[in-house]
């Protein structure tokens, strides 16, 4: 059925709302009701205005949003919760901060690395990094703003120009016979490799994020510059009145318990080992398996080591219960993107750009278009599976060109990672957020200057390398 531009509708709403109230629980629900009367509109059928039955239930009782839930939200919530009971986590910041991290510039240039480091890309980065740095960032005063910006500027950005992770798999069998140079999955595989530096807004968003770690960055942006002086004055890691989705609160180690480094690395260790060495082995990530193993061996750890099965179990409790806003929220977008794909939303967007660009522009406005997009539908997966079969033939009939190709299909690997990672309906928006202590709206207000300018950069280097090459 088609919806033409009220298909926008509901993602319209819900970003102009989350932006002016500054309250993303009732944006996201407007946009979910709005998607219902769209429907209505269309078909006359009661039964779309019954947004709890045609979108919530099967939205919720989808497998992705089990897998956010159980792996994400649960299995790292209670990860949290067991490090605070037994003070891993503020062990992890004292050590290393004698040894690693001297001040606010050596812990966000840390972040960086960590999240370099954890480059499979999304969710999975934006966790790791935010959960081992975000101890180490408090002790020495850094913004939640700022670590929140670096973590979701890493997250995404290096899943796509660092080849050792799931990202390059997906995108091939997108783009596998769309044009003659990409004939088979190894051909897209290797053409992939070779379109990594024509990503540049990726590049420059890596750069300029390790840049404002250390300080060197001439331009940060009013509100970001602002978050920093208040944290370094002193006045606070949040704003006055922030919402922060992960509550920060102490909890006692129980006398007798002393924090150890096993208690914080040992967890990671296995997640990161379960993580990488079965992708490197046979091409696949055994990420929930990853997941539920670091919750029992935290947990493992913790018990040999002298905590009691009560206090371990009550700290895992507690923090899955400091989830449950971030899980509503998650829901809540996972919802909104249901609504989206029924309204067929990112075709209809596809259909703006129209044919009448020059080659030398296509990769800029490819590049657009998806910011556009992901940024409107919350997923850079979901962006490419539509606009890839349509700008790669699509170049390559305006320029049979290899090079020329390789830079359209960066333009579109950025563009779509832009949107996914600034975002307020996004999964990797809310989870840098989250675990880096951060409201949700601060993080996205603070970080969008800067991915702007570096996406803006992004698309002059695109349109300079196309005018070279043709």
């Amino acid at each position: 059925m088609e919806h033409g531009a009220l298909s926008l509708l509901p993602a319209a709403l819900t970003l102009v709302l989350a932006f002016t109230t500054r309250r993303v629980l009732p944006a996201l629900f407007c946009g979910i009701v709005a998607g219902g009367c769209v429907l209505y509109a269309s078909s006359s059928d009661l039964s779309d205005l019954n947004v709890l039955d045609r979108f919530l239930l099967p939205a919720l009782a989808s497998e992705s949003y089990a897998r956010i839930l159980l792996i994400y939200l649960w299995c790292l919530g209670g990860l949290l919760g067991v490090w605070k009971r037994t003070g891993a986590a503020e062990h992890f910041a004292r050590t290393v901060g004698e040894k690693v991290v001297t001040g606010p510039r050596s812990s966000l240039a840390f972040a960086w690395l960590v999240g370099v480091i954890f480059h499979q890309g999304g969710t999975v980065s934006t966790v790791l990094t935010g959960t081992t740095v975000k101890p180490v960032a408090d002790r020495y005063g850094v913004a939640h703003e700022e670590l929140a910006y670096v973590v979701d500027s890493t997250g995404s950005p290096v899943a796509t120009v660092v080849p050792f992770n799931v990202w390059p798999a997906y995108i091939a069998g997108l783009v596998v016979g769309t044009v003659p140079v990409i004939a088979t999955e190894a051909d897209a595989l290797a053409f992939y490799v070779r379109a990594m530096p024509w990503n540049f807004y990726a590049i420059f968003a890596l750069g300029s994020t390790l840049l404002f770690g250390l300080g060197l960055l001439p331009w940060v942006g009013a509100k970001m510059s602002a978050a920093r002086t208040r944290a370094r004055t002193g006045q606070g890691l949040d704003r006055a009145g922030a919402q922060p989705m992960l509550p920060d609160a102490a909890a006692a180690v129980p006398e007798g318990y002393t924090p150890a480094m096993v208690d914080f690395a040992a967890p990671l260790v296995v997640l990161a080992s379960l993580a990488i060495v079965p992708y490197v082995l046979t091409g696949k990530p055994w990420i929930n398996e990853a997941f539920g193993a670091c919750v029992l061996t935290v947990m493992g750890v913790a018990f040999v080591r002298g905590l009691t099965l009560k206090d371990l179990m009550e700290a895992f409790l507690d923090g899955c219960k400091a989830m449950t806003i971030g899980a509503v929220i998650l829901g809540l977008a996972v919802t909104l993107g249901l609504v989206t794909k029924e309204l067929d939303t990112a075709s209809y967007v596809v259909t703006l750009l129209g044919d009448g660009f020059p080659a030398v522009l296509l990769p800029a406005a490819l590049s657009a278009l998806c910011m556009g997009m992901a940024f409107a539908t919350g997923t850079s997966w979901g962006t490419y599976a539509v606009v890839f079969p349509i700008a790669m033939p699509l170049a390559w009939a305006l320029a049979a060109d290899p090079t020329y190709l390789a830079i359209v299909f960066g333009a579109v690997l950025g563009g779509a990672v832009f949107g996914d990672q600034c975002s307020p309906i996004s999964d990797t928006t809310i989870l840098s957020a989250m675990f880096s202590g951060c409201d949700l709206m601060d993080h996205v207000e603070t970080q969008l200057p800067l991915a702007l300018a570096a996406a803006t950069l992004g698309g002059v280097a695109s349109t300079v390398a196309a005018a070279v090459v043709l």
